[in-house]
Parts: C-alpha cells; structure tokens; sequence
C-alpha cells in the first residue's frame, strides 16, 4: 500500500513537497564550517562582507551568491582575479546556476555547495 498521507495527498502538501524537492542547495561549506545560504550573500577580502575571504588574490568585494526563485546563482563582482566555478572561469557580471557539490574558487581559497 502506498505512504498516503493528508499532508502529501493535499494539493498544499504536494505544493510544499515540490518547494522542498526545488531547494536542492541549502548550505556552503567554508574553511571547515557550514554557512546556511540565504537570499544574498557577499564573498571578499573586506569586512563588510557576508563572508571574508583572508586572501590577496581575493577581490574587496569578490563575488556574491543570490537566490533567484527557488535556485542560488553566483556572480563575478568584476574581480581583479576572477572567480571560478568547478575550476572554469565564469564571466563577470553573468549569474551561472549553482549545484550541489560545486566548487567555488577565490584566489586559492574553495567554498563547496551543499
């Protein structure tokens, strides 16, 4: 007999079930620790940032994460050294989709999606 329940029969259920499937990235791992992603976060070398990246490669205002919909997107703030997704540049002021298991490059530091 199938797992049948009212949460997951109900039209509501089944609509927070697909939000649940869509939020396939949640978090970013970073020099050990795990950062919970939300609507925007800003990567660099300045302490404004969401999260600092001690590096001189690194740009003072790097790179930022945003989510759009039900996806995170990263995007190059125009840095000096560029930033780099699963070891391939990507161009500046392009949102490219983010993935689990995705490997983001600033300077010689690596954040990985979750």
């Amino acid at each position: 007999m199938a797992d049948t329940t009212v949460v997951n029969a109900s039209p509501l259920g089944q609509h927070l079930e697909r939000i649940a499937e869509s939020q396939q990235v949640s978090y970013l791992v970073f020099n050990k620790k795990r950062i919970t992603l939300v609507a925007k976060i800003m990567i660099g070398r300045e302490t404004d940032n969401t999260i600092v990246v001690d590096n001189k490669l690194a740009s003072r205002h790097h790179c930022m994460i945003q989510k759009i919909r039900d996806a995170y997107f990263l995007k190059d703030e125009n840095s000096t050294n560029g930033t780099f997704l699963n070891g391939r540049r990507i161009p500046p002021d392009k949102y490219v989709r983010l993935n689990p298991g995705d490997k983001i490059t600033i300077g010689s530091s690596n954040l990985i999606m979750g």
